[in-house]
């Protein structure tokens, strides 16, 4: 059984043409105002890669496995497929 999250109440001081933003924001995504602002917080807070996505980085900088470019696409799916 899965436990609840614990939610403590806060108050903060934003703009008021923020708050509008922030409301037409989540009235697009059909959730409430707190949901949306909770969901854009824990998005900044909590945006730490994975370690596959931080191996994949690490590669990626390290020149390792160069980008190559493609002019066709039964190449690239090629080169892919017999990669694996």
């Amino acid at each position: 059984m899965a436990t609840a999250a614990i939610r403590k109440p806060v108050s903060f001081r934003l703009k008021a043409d923020l708050i509008e933003e922030l409301k037409i924001k989540a009235t697009r995504a059909n959730r409430s105002l707190n949901n949306y602002v909770e969901s854009v917080l824990l998005d900044d807070v909590y945006d730490e890669p994975n370690e596959v996505t931080k191996a994949a980085i690490e590669e990626v900088m390290s020149g390792k496995n160069p980008s190559k470019e493609y002019t066709n696409i039964d190449e690239m799916f090629n080169e892919i497929l017999n990669e694996a």
